[in-house]
Parts: C-alpha cells; structure tokens; sequence
C-alpha cells in the first residue's frame, strides 16, 4: 500500500495455515524460517510440535492450524516456521506459506464475530482486502505451561 500510514495504522504480516490468510502484528516476529525437524515434548498438548534449537535457543514450535482450532497439519518440506515473540519468550509457528506485508487503518478491522470456544480466544478482528478476508491473530497466552517450562 502506499503512503503514509495514518496513527492509528498497524503493520501486519498476513501468513496461510489450512488454506485460510491469517494476519499477525509485524512487530511480534523475529525471524522466518523453513521447517527443520523439531524434537517431541512429551505430554505436551496435540498443538506442541516439539523444540528446536536456534542459535543456542531451544523454543517450542506449535502447530498454528490446531492451535487456533483448525485441522493439525502435518510439517512438509515446504512448511515455515515464524519465530515470533509471545509474552516475552521466542516461540516457532508452523505455517503454509508466508504471504505478505500489509498495513491497515483500525477502522479497516472489524470486529471478531463470536464463535464460542476453541481458537477463537485468539482472533481480534477480521479484515477485508478486495476478495479475500484476513483474520487478525492476537496469540498471547497460545503458549501452554508446558511449553514455557521448557
């Protein structure tokens, strides 16, 4: 988009998990990644993939599809793995694809419908953009005790 953001502008980074766009605040991710093999955590919950060591820094990788309620996904070649921050401790996010930088006005957000329960605790909004529709994550407290153990 050009221009100049307006103040209440936010940067997002849109991801696809299980064919639906996903948008994350930019500000939370540290680093992209493709898929390396992750070692199993035992008693972790089904979301858990595992931990990783990156750079010296074990972090756990969760499945973003089950996390939010959506089908788990199976790592493949061509899976990424988002290093993001969530409430102060690095976490991987295995994702479809990447997709693009976007910048949104606050008015352009609208509000999450409610659904109930599952993974949409997470969900802060949606957004329209031409034909398709991005749902805005808010992922803090995705992390499960477990995880931040570790």
């Amino acid at each position: 988009m050009s221009g100049e953001p307006g103040a209440g502008a936010r940067e997002l980074i849109t991801i696809e998990v299980g064919g639906q766009l996903f948008a994350l605040n930019i500000m939370i991710v540290r680093e992209i990644r493709g898929w390396t093999t992750s070692t199993p955590l035992p008693h972790a919950p089904v979301y858990v993939l595992g931990l990783i060591n990156l750079r010296g820094t074990v972090l756990p990788v969760l499945d973003l599809s089950a996390r939010v309620g959506l089908p788990a996904r199976s790592p493949e070649a061509s899976s990424v793995v988002v290093v993001a921050e969530l409430t102060g401790r690095p976490v991987g996010l295995l994702v479809d694809a990447v997709c693009d930088i976007i910048t949104v006005e606050a008015s352009q957000i609208q509000p999450a419908p409610d659904l109930g329960s599952g993974g949409s605790q997470f969900v802060r909004g949606v957004i329209t953009l031409e034909d398709q529709i991005v749902t805005l994550l808010d992922l803090d407290g995705a992390l499960p005790e477990t995880a931040i153990a570790a």
